[in-house]
Protein backbone atom coordinates (compact mmCIF):
# COMPACT_ATOMS: atom_id res chain seq x y z
CA UNK A 1 0.00 0.00 0.00
CA UNK A 2 2.79 2.36 0.68
CA UNK A 3 3.93 2.12 -2.91
CA UNK A 4 0.48 2.97 -4.24
CA UNK A 5 0.29 6.09 -2.07
CA UNK A 6 3.70 7.29 -3.17
CA UNK A 7 3.00 6.78 -6.86
CA UNK A 8 -0.34 8.56 -6.70
CA UNK A 9 1.11 11.67 -4.99
CA UNK A 10 4.39 12.05 -6.87
CA UNK A 11 4.70 14.55 -9.69
CA UNK A 12 6.65 14.52 -12.83
CA UNK A 13 9.75 16.69 -12.93
CA UNK A 14 8.81 18.11 -16.40
CA UNK A 15 5.58 19.72 -15.13
CA UNK A 16 7.39 21.73 -12.44
CA UNK A 17 9.83 23.36 -14.92
CA UNK A 18 7.41 24.03 -17.80
CA UNK A 19 5.87 27.25 -16.46
CA UNK A 20 9.16 29.16 -15.84
CA UNK A 21 10.55 28.16 -19.25
CA UNK A 22 7.42 29.47 -21.00
CA UNK A 23 7.75 32.76 -19.14
CA UNK A 24 11.41 33.11 -20.14
CA UNK A 25 10.61 32.36 -23.80
CA UNK A 26 7.77 34.90 -23.82
CA UNK A 27 10.03 37.50 -22.20
CA UNK A 28 12.76 36.99 -24.82
CA UNK A 29 10.26 37.19 -27.70
CA UNK A 30 8.74 40.35 -26.18
CA UNK A 31 12.14 42.01 -25.84
CA UNK A 32 12.99 41.23 -29.47
CA UNK A 33 9.67 42.73 -30.60
CA UNK A 34 10.28 45.84 -28.47
CA UNK A 35 13.79 46.25 -29.91
CA UNK A 36 12.36 46.03 -33.44
CA UNK A 37 9.80 48.75 -32.66
CA UNK A 38 12.41 51.04 -31.13
CA UNK A 39 14.64 50.58 -34.20
CA UNK A 40 11.98 51.96 -36.57
CA UNK A 41 11.25 55.11 -34.54
CA UNK A 42 12.66 58.12 -36.41
CA UNK A 43 15.52 60.03 -34.82
CA UNK A 44 14.61 62.92 -32.55
CA UNK A 45 13.72 66.19 -34.22
CA UNK A 46 16.15 69.08 -34.42
CA UNK A 47 15.86 72.85 -34.24
CA UNK A 48 16.25 75.01 -37.30
CA UNK A 49 17.63 78.52 -37.64
CA UNK A 50 15.84 80.99 -39.89
CA UNK A 51 17.32 84.22 -41.18
CA UNK A 52 15.32 86.75 -43.17
CA UNK A 53 17.75 87.88 -45.86
CA UNK A 54 15.67 90.72 -47.31
CA UNK A 55 12.16 92.14 -47.43
CA UNK A 56 10.35 94.74 -49.46
CA UNK A 57 6.91 96.06 -50.42
CA UNK A 58 5.44 97.80 -53.43
CA UNK A 59 2.15 98.56 -55.13
CA UNK A 60 3.77 98.35 -58.58
CA UNK A 61 5.80 95.68 -60.31
CA UNK A 62 9.08 97.25 -59.14
CA UNK A 63 10.08 96.41 -55.59
CA UNK A 64 13.03 97.62 -53.57
CA UNK A 65 14.37 94.92 -51.27
CA UNK A 66 16.22 95.89 -48.10
CA UNK A 67 18.32 93.70 -45.83
CA UNK A 68 16.65 92.33 -42.72
CA UNK A 69 13.03 91.98 -41.71
CA UNK A 70 11.87 95.61 -41.69
CA UNK A 71 9.94 97.02 -44.63
CA UNK A 72 9.54 100.78 -44.89
CA UNK A 73 6.78 101.89 -47.25
CA UNK A 74 5.71 105.40 -48.12
CA UNK A 75 2.25 106.58 -47.15
CA UNK A 76 0.88 106.33 -50.70
CA UNK A 77 1.66 102.60 -50.88
CA UNK A 78 0.47 101.84 -47.37
CA UNK A 79 -3.03 103.21 -48.04
CA UNK A 80 -3.52 101.02 -51.11
CA UNK A 81 -3.35 97.25 -51.36
CA UNK A 82 0.28 96.32 -51.89
CA UNK A 83 2.39 93.20 -51.93
CA UNK A 84 5.26 92.07 -49.75
CA UNK A 85 8.23 89.98 -50.84
CA UNK A 86 10.51 88.24 -48.34
CA UNK A 87 13.58 86.07 -48.96
CA UNK A 88 14.80 83.81 -46.18
CA UNK A 89 17.27 81.05 -45.41
CA UNK A 90 16.62 78.02 -43.20
CA UNK A 91 19.48 75.92 -41.76
CA UNK A 92 19.87 73.25 -39.13
CA UNK A 93 22.04 73.76 -36.05
CA UNK A 94 25.13 72.59 -37.99
CA UNK A 95 24.58 75.19 -40.73
CA UNK A 96 23.30 72.71 -43.34
CA UNK A 97 20.36 73.95 -45.47
CA UNK A 98 16.88 72.73 -44.61
CA UNK A 99 15.33 71.68 -47.93
CA UNK A 100 11.69 71.06 -48.83
CA UNK A 101 10.39 73.01 -45.82
CA UNK A 102 6.92 74.55 -46.10
CA UNK A 103 7.05 78.29 -45.43
CA UNK A 104 4.01 80.49 -44.70
CA UNK A 105 4.00 84.27 -44.21
CA UNK A 106 0.70 85.84 -43.10
CA UNK A 107 -0.55 89.12 -41.77
CA UNK A 108 -2.24 92.43 -42.70
CA UNK A 109 -4.75 90.48 -44.80
CA UNK A 110 -2.14 88.83 -47.01
CA UNK A 111 -0.65 85.37 -47.21
CA UNK A 112 2.35 83.92 -49.06
CA UNK A 113 3.54 80.31 -49.24
CA UNK A 114 6.71 78.72 -50.61
CA UNK A 115 8.98 75.71 -50.24
CA UNK A 116 12.69 75.95 -49.52
CA UNK A 117 15.03 74.73 -52.24
CA UNK A 118 18.11 72.56 -51.97
CA UNK A 119 20.01 75.62 -50.67
CA UNK A 120 17.47 76.16 -47.86
CA UNK A 121 16.26 79.46 -49.36
CA UNK A 122 12.72 80.55 -50.17
CA UNK A 123 11.13 83.63 -51.73
CA UNK A 124 7.65 84.54 -50.52
CA UNK A 125 5.44 86.99 -52.38
CA UNK A 126 1.94 87.92 -51.25
CA UNK A 127 -0.93 88.58 -53.64
CA UNK A 128 -0.64 92.22 -54.82
CA UNK A 129 -4.22 93.09 -53.96
CA UNK A 130 -4.33 91.65 -50.44
CA UNK A 131 -1.96 93.39 -48.00
CA UNK A 132 -3.39 96.64 -46.62
CA UNK A 133 -2.86 99.00 -43.75
CA UNK A 134 -5.63 101.12 -42.30
CA UNK A 135 -5.62 104.92 -42.72
CA UNK A 136 -4.49 105.45 -39.11
CA UNK A 137 -2.18 102.45 -38.98
CA UNK A 138 1.50 103.38 -39.08
CA UNK A 139 2.94 99.90 -38.69
CA UNK A 140 1.98 96.26 -38.99
CA UNK A 141 3.56 92.85 -38.74
CA UNK A 142 3.47 89.52 -40.52
CA UNK A 143 3.97 86.12 -38.88
CA UNK A 144 6.24 83.38 -40.23
CA UNK A 145 5.77 79.60 -39.89
CA UNK A 146 8.14 76.95 -41.27
CA UNK A 147 7.60 73.17 -41.13
CA UNK A 148 10.06 70.48 -42.26
CA UNK A 149 10.36 66.74 -41.67
CA UNK A 150 12.76 65.94 -38.84
CA UNK A 151 12.60 69.46 -37.38
CA UNK A 152 10.55 71.27 -34.80
CA UNK A 153 8.16 73.74 -36.40
CA UNK A 154 9.54 77.28 -36.48
CA UNK A 155 6.97 79.90 -35.57
CA UNK A 156 7.81 83.58 -35.25
CA UNK A 157 5.16 86.18 -34.55
CA UNK A 158 5.94 89.65 -35.89
CA UNK A 159 8.72 88.24 -38.09
CA UNK A 160 8.33 91.01 -40.66
CA UNK A 161 7.74 94.61 -39.61
CA UNK A 162 6.08 97.00 -42.06
CA UNK A 163 6.40 100.68 -41.17
CA UNK A 164 4.65 103.53 -42.94
CA UNK A 165 6.57 106.76 -43.38
CA UNK A 166 4.62 109.93 -42.89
Amino acid sequence: MKNKKNTAISFHSDDAMELPINIVVMLVVGMVALAALVAIIPPPTKNMSVYIDSAGASSTTDIIMTDGNAVIVNSAIAQNPFYVRVTLSATDTDGNPVRDASVVLRGLGGVATATTGSDGRAVLTTDPAMVTMGPNQNEGTMDLTISANGFYDYEKEDAVLIVRTV
